[in-house]
């Protein structure tokens, strides 16, 4: 037998380490999902590559008997919906509360807008938590550290604050999940967008 050369046989023997190739994300959801330097504060761009693409803002098909213009939650699914007309609406990717007692359910109205809201944790949660909430009880102003991001949403019902917002968030990885203390929260880009879109007095449903 004819021995082959060293070379030839390293060679043969080799692999080669393939090249993994990330998913390109298209142009539009990285501009939605871009930084903001417009604000008060600056947002932060978001790593989409972190984000399930289904939790992305789209337009979809949805079927409901709301009006136009309502917000729809759908807390188990962990979907916000903005309705439209036409059997259309926009979707979001929302976080929810962490167990079944903190999560508002029913109907209620947006009585109140804010920007760069500041923060207020309730007694139930300093309770809760006082090593986490106690040193804030005295309320966080707003701004890049506060929990509520740069908008909040305040639903009320009976002309009263219910204590439940949409909002935005300083976790914005966590999207999809249950980690909040009961309210709502959007990635920043998209509770931006939806403030935009609604006025005070937006009727809001939450099923559980």
């Amino acid at each position: 037998m004819i021995g082959l050369p060293a070379v030839a046989l390293a060679a043969c023997s080799s692999t080669r380490t393939p090249v993994v190739q990330e998913p390109t994300i298209d142009p539009y959801y990285v501009r939605m999902y871009g930084p903001i330097y417009d604000e008060p504060h600056p947002v932060q761009a978001m790593d989409l590559r972190r984000v399930d693409p289904k939790w992305w803002r789209q337009e979809v098909a949805y079927s409901t008997s709301e009006r136009p213009g309502t917000i729809v939650v759908d807390t188990p699914a962990r979907f916000l919906y903005l309705v439209m007309e036409g059997g259309r609406a926009l979707r979001y990717g929302v976080g929810v509360g962490k167990d079944e007692a903190l999560v508002f359910r029913g109907t209620a109205t947006i009585g109140r807008k804010a920007q760069w809201p500041s923060w207020t944790p309730t007694q139930n949660m300093i309770q809760r938590e006082p090593d986490r909430y106690g040193p804030y009880a005295g309320g966080m102003p707003g701004g890049p550290e506060n929990p509520l991001g740069p908008r909040a949403l305040y639903l009320y019902r009976d002309g009263r604050d219910t204590l439940f917002r949409l909002h935005g968030t300083t976790e914005p990885y966590t999207i999809g999940t249950n980690v909040s203390s009961g309210c709502i929260r959007l990635m920043n880009q998209d509770i931006i967008d939806l403030y935009a879109r609604v006025p005070v007095g937006t009727k809001v449903v939450v099923y559980n």
